[in-house]
């Protein structure tokens, strides 16, 4: 899979990863930041994904669309998109440059607005990638677990450099009967769910 990155995706991964450097060293503002995953957890996410059930890919928070890179890869070797949402008008922008540039849009519907307010109408969930406001996690996780095909897999990321916000969350997931859930060390950590 990763051997089958083309040249156009390889360039685009290096310019976000430049700008996402430059942010976290200049003082850009959180918001406006890509605040993105390392490359390393592009590559578990991507894994990951490859090896899920049929059903429905989904990413909340595409930024400007790294992330989205690495899920394609699974969506190519699948013949699936990712519908993939973003709640910042400028990262939508963004991410539809990425995806232009780097040749997927055949695999990712890009949907501008509130993930909140759509996962209700969406079910056969299969993998679900987390990387939005801390602060909606839970809710999601509430919205996603009961519209999840068995063996599907939820990674929700900044399980470890985020926990205080996030422990309530984390530890529900550890406690709920419905999943199987650990926390992996891997970039900023990463909280799996396999639905059972």
């Amino acid at each position: 899979m990763f051997e089958k990155i083309s040249e156009n995706m390889k360039k685009r991964m290096s310019y976000l990863e430049r700008i996402d450097e430059r942010d976290r060293k200049d003082g850009t503002s959180r918001l406006q930041r890509l605040r993105q995953i390392p490359p390393e957890t592009g590559k578990f996410i991507a894994l990951t994904a490859s090896n899920c059930p049929e059903g429905e890919f989904i990413e909340i928070g595409t930024s400007a669309g790294y992330s989205s890179l690495w899920i394609s890869l699974a969506c190519m070797e699948r013949n699936t998109k990712l519908k993939t949402y973003e709640i910042l008008q400028e990262k939508v922008k963004m991410a539809k440059e990425t995806f232009d540039q780097a040749g997927i849009n055949n695999y990712i519907d890009l949907i501008a607005g509130d993930a909140i307010e759509h996962l209700e109408k969406i079910n056969n969930i299969s993998f679900v990638f987390l990387d939005a406001e801390k602060e909606i996690y839970e809710k999601c996780y509430e919205l996603i677990i009961p519209r999840m095909v068995s063996g599907g897999i939820l990674i929700a990321d900044n399980a470890i450099n985020h926990y205080d916000t996030l422990e309530p969350m984390i530890k529900k997931t550890l406690n709920d009967k419905r999943v199987d859930a650990l926390v992996v060390p891997i970039g900023k950590g990463e909280l799996v769910c396999r639905k059972l």
